[in-house]
């Protein structure tokens, strides 16, 4: 009888709770905003935040206050961005497309080894250990971050390092966002050349872990026609506001990490099987 007396006024109690709640939710509700749901509705609901805000529900908010580039929405691309203008009655504005892009040639033997890791398999544990297996401490440790991360299947590991399919890349950046390495950047697509090398050791110390290392000689920066290229701590970087892509960079690379590319780069159908075969 005490047990069940004690299951009655718990009982009681939650019922009593759980309508005084129904009641306060109902009373303190706030309206959701229907201009706000209805862009909301365009969004990708990816919440990768590469448009800036913490998620898609947040720039969502943004836009139905007013004030905000309606073309932020990376995954989105233009297609997103002309129907947020014409729900917010503003122009569109052109979309800039970008893909990701892994800054590391050191496939195979290329990239020398320096131990064995044989702890859990994720290049953020690897790095963490003496920065990982390879000589070279700026490379891809290959053990896929950043293709757990990606939600469009479009990354892989092929011959030791990260291999991106640009074609299926919906530029969210949350590749980039994750790799321990930060050898992962958002490039535009309209880019043919590039920098396939993230190391910052001197030259002759970069050549001996890596063949394919860029090894600061500043041949590419005196012969660019335009002054794209400068080599800072031992690495080059292109500005691409400056560069024409003439690809006279290329030819004058003497280890071959700067490379002309076409993105995309492999048909959106080419999977993971595809790329490792």
């Amino acid at each position: 009888m005490e047990i069940l007396t004690a299951f009655l006024v718990m009982f009681a109690i939650s019922l009593v709770a759980g309508i005084l709640l129904s009641v306060l939710s109902a009373v303190f509700a706030v309206a959701e905003d229907p201009l706000k749901k209805q862009i909301r509705a365009c969004l990708p609901g990816i919440n990768c935040g590469a448009c800036g805000y913490k998620n898609c529900d947040d720039y969502a908010t943004s836009l139905a206050q007013g004030g905000v580039k309606p073309n932020l929405c990376i995954p989105g691309a233009q297609k997103v961005a002309d129907e947020i203008a014409q729900i917010i009655h503003v122009e569109a504005e052109p979309f800039k497309d970008v893909v990701a892009f892994v800054a590391c040639n050191g496939h195979g033997d290329a990239a020398a080894l320096k131990a064995k890791y044989e702890g859990v398999q994720t290049c953020r544990a690897a790095s963490m250990l003496y920065g990982g297996d390879k000589s070279c401490r700026f490379g891809c440790l290959g053990l896929g971050d950043c293709a757990a991360a990606c939600p469009a299947d479009a990354i892989c590991m092929a011959d030791g390092i990260a291999r991106v399919n640009t074609a299926r890349c919906l530029g969210c950046g949350l590749c980039a966002r994750t790799c321990p390495k930060g050898i992962i950047s958002m490039l535009p697509q309209n880019i043919t050349t590039v920098v396939m090398c993230n190391s910052k050791q001197k030259g002759a110390d970069a050549r001996k872990v890596c063949k394919n290392a860029c090894i600061g000689c500043k041949k590419c920066e005196k012969a660019c026609p335009h002054g794209a290229i400068v080599v800072t701590d031992n690495l080059a970087a292109i500005d691409y506001t400056k560069c024409t892509n003439c690809g006279v960079c290329v030819s004058e690379c003497p280890t071959g990490c700067l490379k002309t590319v076409v993105f995309p780069d492999l048909p959106k159908g080419v999977g993971c099987d595809e790329i490792l075969g």
